[in-house]
């Protein structure tokens, strides 16, 4: 496969990344006995989407606060299936096994060493500064998560995609708006819409009771997106169904609420970070250093040999 003459450029959903990595690699240990096999999978995951895909700029997405409290205040239960304990003094503590919290600053060292750019957001999580990389980036957009929430980002016309990993790196599937239409019968632009009315446990989303993908589908395939449908439910001429209208006006708190926090944002201000995808490792010694202490001599190698592919 040749480089492309035009940019391109790849946002990775890095937690969705090293988590799957992490439960599906099997352990591999430093010399110090400390399990390295989410760095190890991540790098390889890396070395294998620039050598597929040839991106003239990459970032890893990072969750800086991964339940924003701004979401949590409009909807309590979002994530909240995955909180470790509340403590009042202090933010939630998601449930990250000790093995896998362990590597995660060694990841930050490796991406660091490389020179590979890292871009969180006080406040937001990476799905939010993947949304707004995306939005208006002036180039193509691969984005790699194995999460349904950022289909919502698909856009044909902005050459927008998703690269989803939800069945592993090397079997992921190429998301534009077709696939997404034959998946759930609506439009990326209505994915958002559709979620919040199927819910997701996943999210601690509950959905509207009673409305599933089908429900939704057809609903978001007659009125278009929340507003339509919410209007004619409220329209006695809209020629919505007594069932559909009943629930959409039982839900009207969740609903008054729920798009807001599964949109994904668009306009953090990010500043302007540096993508551009390194040929070389910005610090050649410090990957060396760091590939020995950790084992992660191969993995470091194929990423060296996949950017300068």
């Amino acid at each position: 496969m040749t480089r492309p003459q035009t940019g391109r450029l790849m946002l990775l959903d890095t937690a969705s990344m090293y988590f799957r990595a992490f439960f599906g690699v099997p352990e591999i240990k430093a010399e110090d006995g400390t399990n390295v096999n989410a760095v190890r999978g991540l790098l390889d995951f890396i070395a294998r989407l620039v050598g597929d895909y040839h991106p003239t700029d990459l970032v890893c997405c990072w969750d800086d606060d991964w339940r924003p409290q701004w979401r949590v205040d409009l909807l309590p239960s979002y994530k909240a299936h995955r909180v470790v304990a509340e403590v009042s003094t202090g933010p939630d503590v998601e449930e990250v096994p000790d093995p896998l919290e362990l590597q995660i600053p060694i990841i930050r060292e490796i991406l660091t060493a490389f020179g590979i750019t890292v871009v969180g957001a006080p406040g937001y999580e990476a799905d939010d500064v993947i949304g707004t990389l995306a939005t208006g980036a002036g180039m193509p957009v691969d984005v790699v998560t194995g999460d349904r929430d950022l289909f919502q980002l698909v856009d044909d016309e902005a050459e927008v995609r998703v690269l989803y990993i939800a069945r592993g790196v090397g079997r992921h599937e190429r998301v534009d708006n077709a696939w997404v239409r034959a998946k759930y019968g609506i439009d990326a632009r209505q994915y958002a819409d559709f979620a919040t009315l199927r819910g997701d446990a996943s999210d601690g989303l509950p959905g509207v009771a009673g409305v599933g993908e089908k429900t939704a589908a057809t609903l978001l395939e007659r009125y278009r997106d929340m507003a339509g449908i919410l209007a004619a439910a409220h329209d006695p001429d809209s020629g919505m169904g007594p069932g559909p209208r009943g629930k959409i006006k039982a839900a009207a708190d969740y609903l008054s609420v729920a798009p807001k926090v599964v949109a994904v944002a668009r306009d953090i201000d990010l500043g302007a970070p540096a993508t551009a995808l390194p040929r070389t490792p910005a610090d050649p010694d410090q990957v060396l250093v760091l590939a020995q202490r950790w084992n992660l001599e191969g993995p470091a190698q194929r990423l060296v040999t996949a950017l300068q592919g």
